[in-house]
């Protein structure tokens, strides 16, 4: 049997039987066996797998009970994960996978300097040498509930740092030079990483995620070379931040399981750096992709670890943006009074701004006022959503998400990508509020300004807005001409990770 197609054992050992779970899942999708083939496809040429050519036998043998290869297991469980808006496992789809080792793959790790270090290491030098292949995506796992919000607490636990261990009448740097950075050196390092930043804010993930992966693997290089320890924490602090963008872009291109792991990694360094400030923005991405995947009250717990780690040293901008995701995990989870409090307690932390006496570091920069009402507008936006479509929430979402499309606009060549997401925010608004032609309008905005970045993300919410647009007002001339003007200007092809 070719493995090209994905083709493996049986799901029950000899005896071939019909894969029920999977069954289920598949029905529940509405796709057909060729649209899941395709969406495979797609999905393995964005890990570069490009070997697998899966086609409706292929899918038809998976249903009867055929145990494919990796790393289809793994494509399958990401693509009904985003199907569904939950996790979806690849035990959950009665699929069988080689159990991977947790320190290659899991979040619950040592949290000491060196085992972070040689993590990180290792981790995008894996990145590096065999995304192109597929193999990196296929050999990881999502963790959610207790596997993941346990290990994170631990991120409060004071542990004896590299400085406090070594007597001190021990020299720093085992008596020569070698590993030793200048402060020039050190200060372009923090400028590259501060550069990376206003690139993916520019071009989207897709464009720049290598270089950074391999900025990161030079750091970590630096890293496990002997350092004084000043040094040696701005060193971490740099590693944590690069680990933090790793892993922001791999989520604006779909690569969920990675973007996971660099978020924990880049968490490691932040407390090896001891600034705690940088790991709540840390927790609060991991939270961010926890609502993404549809688990809100795993995203609240660690918006809560978050607030609680950094409360009496984060910044009023940093607090802020914690209340705002606060108020997303609450909106998603239905309980619109507690969300309507983290809004306001947002928009109250956000006045104090020009108060904080230090400037912001520049990791947190990104949330500006139009930030701030983009995310607010988000939360009104989403518990529409989850109250049944509720016009009442979407009236409240307007406002907010109106001045937010005119402040991103302003700043539109800094900010593409961020202005295309509210562009779509602000569609969905307007078809909330049954206003099919102006939705249609702000999707069209939004297909030209996301020819202009590489975010997987983005181009996802357009489908699904379109989607939403088609399945409500499709006989409208308005929509099928967005319909066609999606299937022109932004066909799904695959993303450069």
């Amino acid at each position: 049997m070719s493995g090209n197609g994905g083709g493996g054992t049986s799901a029950a050992g000899t005896e071939k039987r019909p894969n029920e779970l999977l069954a289920s899942w598949f029905i529940r999708s509405g796709w057909s066996k060729g649209e899941l083939a395709r969406q495979v496809n797609r999905r393995a040429r964005q890990l570069g797998a490009n070997h697998i050519s899966t086609d409706t036998s292929r899918v038809r043998r998976w249903l009867d009970g055929e145990n494919p290869r990796e790393p289809i297991p793994r494509i399958l469980s990401e693509l009904f994960s985003e199907r569904f808006g939950v996790v979806v496992s690849v035990e959950d789809l009665g699929l069988r996978t080689t159990r991977p080792s947790p320190s290659a793959t899991g979040v619950d790790l040592p949290w000491t300097g060196p085992q972070t270090v040689a993590l990180l290491s290792e981790f995008s030098r894996s990145d590096l040498m065999l995304a192109r292949r597929g193999f990196l995506g296929s050999s990881l796992a999502l963790s959610a509930g207790p596997s993941l919000i346990e290990p994170m607490q631990r991120w409060l636990v004071p542990t004896p740092s590299a400085a406090q261990s070594r007597p001190e009448s021990e020299p720093a740097v085992l008596g020569h030079t070698r590993g030793r950075l200048s402060q020039p050196e050190l200060d372009l390092l923090e400028a590259t990483t501060v550069m990376f930043r206003q690139w993916d804010a520019q071009c989207g993930g897709g464009l720049r995620r290598k270089a950074v992966v391999g900025q990161l693997h030079e750091v970590t290089d630096l890293l496990q070379e002997p350092q004084p320890d000043p040094i040696r924490r701005r060193l971490f602090k740099v590693a944590a931040e690069l680990a933090e963008l790793a892993g922001w872009m791999s989520y604006d291109v779909g690569l969920q399981p990675t973007a996971q792991k660099y978020l924990v990694l880049a968490l490691h360094a932040a407390k090896e750096a001891g600034d705690r400030p940088l790991g709540s923005y840390i927790l609060s991405n991991l939270s961010r992709q926890m609502i993404h995947l549809g688990r809100p009250e795993d995203a609240l717990e660690l918006i809560h670890l978050a607030q609680y780690g950094s409360r009496d040293c984060a910044s009023p901008r940093t607090q802020s943006m914690l209340y705002a995701m606060e108020a997303r995990a609450y909106a998603n989870m239905g309980q619109p009074g507690r969300c309507k409090r983290a809004v306001r307690m947002a928009e109250d932390t956000f006045a104090e701004v020009g108060e904080w006496e230090e400037p912001d570091p520049d990791w947190i920069r990104f949330f500006s006022e139009a930030e701030l009402y983009g995310e607010n507008s988000h939360s009104f936006r989403d518990l529409a959503y989850v109250a049944g479509r509720s016009p009442t929430y979407a009236s409240l979402a307007e406002p907010l998400m109106e001045r937010a499309v005119e402040l991103f606009a302003q700043e539109r060549a800094d900010y593409q990508r961020s202005y295309a997401l509210n562009l779509i925010g602000m569609a969905t608004v307007h078809l909330l509020q049954r206003e099919p032609e102006r939705g249609a309008v702000l999707a069209t905005e939004a297909i030209r300004t996301a020819k202009k970045v590489r975010s997987e993300r983005v181009n996802t919410r357009i489908r699904k807005t379109v989607d939403t647009a088609v399945r409500d007002f499709g006989d409208l001339a308005e929509v099928v001409d967005l319909t066609e003007r999606l299937a022109t200007e932004l066909p799904e092809t695959a993303e450069a990770v």
